[in-house]
């Protein structure tokens, strides 16, 4: 199982690190025979060779059965034409990973702000409003005039179509229920090609109920009453935030785990940023990363790698989560007092232990 690691920016490394030591772990007891490939991706390759994605990565990346991808500074990033290069925007587009799988759940213990939630949010990925992937050649952002900005958002009949199915898939092996999020009210066309891919998809899988919300209503109801949700599905910006909430909602960022899928390949990133604030002092959250790294563990697995790697997957995810159950064994961002090192190590020995 060859996989391929690209540490990132900021806490990047740390994080990696200390999934490394896990995966190690889940190596040495599941027999996955992993074959680890490191590069160097974002500054650190921008320093040496001049730019954020260097040759050779994407082919790596072709190769492998999955990638881990740390978290990437593009605000630090020069403009493309001086290498600064989106890896993770990149990775998206050419690998067409249209579905961004991003789970978010409240586990005993740990503070949060709402006492019951176990959702997953199915972001499009690859088109919408986002304006350096949703166009074959230029920008969907533009503008004619000094004064004058446009963007054009992208909605095509395939493209919701197969992140409705991706949504209904996991809904039929979830809870039975589905909610589509959109702005039909108002974005008729665009948000209406949305809800009606989705709702003809839907006539497809009789055992999932389907309901659907407005986006702002949605905004409000994951705050009222998250518990009612299991599986959403919604377009790329709306996507975007609406999971950014529920996972500050379910204890923060440093827990949002997710996973970036197409049809041929996946990659392990997880819904933070870089936090180039805290990297190289041990404070960062590798939960998120570590949860990451088990869905694409959970992903290769149902795609014919095995019940081992969905195994592995599993005993991951219980490791993690067992760590979060008492504060002496949390992060510092959780009220506890493991450092990103020390959490690695903790898991890597729940794992051993068997």
């Amino acid at each position: 199982m060859d996989i391929l690691v690209l540490p990132g920016d900021g806490i990047g490394p740390e994080i990696m690190e200390a999934t490394l030591v896990a995966l190690a772990a889940l190596d040495e007891r599941f027999g996955l025979g992993l074959n680890l490939e490191q590069r160097a991706i974002g500054l650190a390759a921008l320093a040496v060779e001049g730019s954020t994605l260097p040759a050779g990565v994407a082919e790596a990346a072709r190769a492998a059965h999955g990638v881990l991808l740390g978290p990437v500074d593009t605000h630090a990033y020069p403009p493309p034409e001086a290498g600064g290069i989106n890896v993770s925007s990149w990775f998206r587009v050419n690998f067409d990973l249209y579905a961004n799988i991003r789970p978010s759940y409240t586990r005993p213990g740990v503070p949060s702000a709402v006492a019951e939630m176990d959702l997953v949010i199915v972001r499009e990925n690859t088109e919408g409003f986002y304006a350096d992937r949703n166009m074959a050649v230029g920008s969907g952002e533009f503008m004619p005039t000094d004064d004058l900005a446009l963007a054009v958002g992208k909605a095509s009949r395939a493209g919701c179509r197969r992140i409705a199915v991706a949504a209904l898939e996991l809904a039929s092996r979830r809870r039975g229920r589905l909610t589509v999020v959109h702005k039909a009210n108002v974005l008729k066309l665009y948000s209406g090609l949305f809800f009606e891919e989705v709702e003809k998809a839907a006539g497809d899988y009789p055992d999932v109920t389907m309901d659907s919300v407005i986006v702002d209503a949605m905004a409000a109801l994951l705050v009222r009453e998250p518990e009612r949700f299991d599986v959403v599905v919604t377009t790329n910006m709306f996507g975007d935030i609406l999971s950014d909430e529920a996972a500050e909602l379910a204890g923060g960022l440093g827990l949002a785990a997710s996973l970036n899928a197409g049809d041929s390949h996946a990659v392990a990133q997880a819904a933070h940023g870089a936090a180039p604030d805290i990297a190289g002092r041990d404070e960062a959250n590798p939960v998120a990363f570590l949860h990451s790294t088990a869905m694409l563990l959970e992903h290769l697995g149902a795609g014919g790698g095995g019940n081992t790697l969905s195994a592995a997957a599993a005993c991951l995810a219980e490791a993690t989560d067992g760590l979060l159950a008492a504060p002496e064994t949390r992060t510092r961002d959780l009220a506890g007092t493991l450092g990103t090192r020390a959490f690695g190590d903790a898991v890597a020995e729940i794992i051993r232990a068997g």
